[in-house]
């Protein structure tokens, strides 16, 4: 019998990294352990933030629209929505001892809109140190995929998003920026996942049984 404790998990990575399909995985396998589980996302994971999360992709497929959101205003709704996320669901599912599975969080801000649109980080910090206080994930799961099983796996998707749309080199370095961040840092686990099977998904949920067990 497992200890009843909160655990936060994040799953990373570029488009087609298998993060989403990862994390259902992990949450149903979860679930059939009796472990009381949450699984969310960002941008969203609440009404509000699903909102903001609305307004942030339609600024991108207005095909008329040449004006698009300025990096530093798109950035804000991003924090804005964390904010709405962290405060209506992340932090009371935690206080109720849930493991709380969610794909993307902080290091997606540091991988897109710092490495890859350069927006200044200490903006980025000053904002996360009011909204996250203490709050960490207790493992972060970064998957790493080979960028032409990445592109083959998007253009699979019936329903494109943003991120589907940017070109090869900006996914290169947001890929690279996820590994640099992970870079020795013990919450971090970067795993490949361009094979095609179930392995991956074994591996992910043997890792979290040792921790939630500790």
């Amino acid at each position: 019998m497992f200890k009843k404790k909160a655990f936060f998990i994040v799953f990373e990575g570029i488009e087609g990294c298998g993060k989403s399909y990862q994390s259902k995985k992990l949450y149903h396998n979860l679930k059939k352990k009796k472990f009381k589980t949450v699984l969310t996302r960002e941008p969203g994971g609440t009404k509000n933030a699903e909102e903001i999360r609305k307004l942030i992709l339609s600024d991108y497929f207005g095909k008329k629209e040449k004006k698009k959101f300025d990096r530093y205003t798109d950035t804000l709704l991003y924090l804005a929505a964390r904010n709405e996320h962290v405060k209506n669901k992340i932090y009371p599912e935690l206080k109720k001892k849930k493991v709380v599975i969610c794909d993307r969080f902080t290091d997606s801000t540091m991988a897109y809109q710092v490495y890859g649109k350069k927006v200044k980080k200490n903006f980025i910090d000053s904002i996360h140190k009011i909204i996250l206080g203490n709050l960490k994930p207790d493992i972060v799961f970064i998957l790493k995929v080979n960028l032409k099983t990445s592109r083959k796996r998007v253009n699979k998707r019936k329903n494109k998003n943003r991120y589907d749309k940017f070109p090869k080199e900006f996914y290169k370095k947001a890929q690279n920026a996820f590994i640099n961040i992970a870079k020795n840092k013990k919450r971090y686990v970067v795993l490949d996942s361009s094979k095609e099977n179930d392995e991956l998904e074994k591996k992910i949920f043997q890792i979290i049984i040792k921790r939630v067990s500790k």
